[in-house]
């Protein structure tokens, strides 16, 4: 009788590990998950600051061509000294 008691409780040990190591397993997937929607939110943030700094450089760009086209003298910029 004492042997079953002690295969007894190594099986229910070993169940008890494996119930509380998939426990930690969800904690961890919804951990990452969350780091992930983190991410793509931080992603499509500079992705639509991309946008609007590419759409203010067309717009500057048209109006150097425009101004250049019409004979007006174009400013150069400065390129700053580093």
């Amino acid at each position: 009788m004492g042997y079953d008691a002690v295969i007894l409780g190594i099986v229910l040990g070993t169940l008890a590990a494996i119930v509380y190591s998939l426990r930690v397993l969800v904690l961890m997937e919804r951990r990452i998950a969350r780091i992930d929607n983190h991410i793509e939110s931080l992603v499509m943030k500079i992705y639509e600051e991309e946008k609007k700094i590419e759409a203010e450089q067309l717009h500057l760009e048209k109006m150097l061509r425009e101004r250049s086209s019409r004979g007006k003298p174009v400013k150069r910029v400065k390129k700053p000294k580093k």
